[in-house]
C-alpha cells in the first residue's frame, strides 16, 4: 500500500479547521479522511514553528540546511586529514 501524501496547503487548512473554526479532531478526521493522530501531529508541528511548518518534499528548514552543510564540511575535512596522515607517515618512513 502506498503512503498518501498531503500538500502543505491541505495540512494548513486542516490545522485552521481545528484551531480557528473549533472543529474537533474526530470530526475533522472524518471529514478529511485523515487519522486523528496525524491531525494532532500537524497541529503540534504548526504550533512549534508556524513559519517553517510542512516545508514539503525536498525543502528543508534553515537549521536542517545548516546541519547538512556542516556534515558535508566535516566529511571533506576528515578526508583531508586522512590524506595528510598518510603523507606524514609516508615521509616519516622514507626519511629513516
Amino acid at each position: 500500500m502506498e503512503r498518501r501524501k498531503f500538500t502543505r496547503e491541505f495540512k494548513l487548512e486542516a490545522v485552521r479547521l481545528i484551531k480557528d473554526r473549533g472543529v474537533s479532531y474526530v470530526q475533522a478526521s472524518q471529514d478529511l479522511g485523515v487519522h486523528t493522530s496525524q491531525l494532532r501531529d500537524w497541529v503540534k508541528k504548526f504550533a512549534d514553528d508556524p513559519q517553517h511548518a510542512f516545508p514539503g518534499q525536498g525543502q528543508m528548514k534553515p537549521e536542517q540546511l545548516e546541519i547538512a552543510r556542516l556534515r558535508r564540511e566535516v566529511t571533506k575535512l576528515k578526508a583531508e586529514r586522512d590524506i595528510l596522515k598518510k603523507a606524514a607517515a609516508y615521509f616519516a618512513k622514507e626519511s629513516t
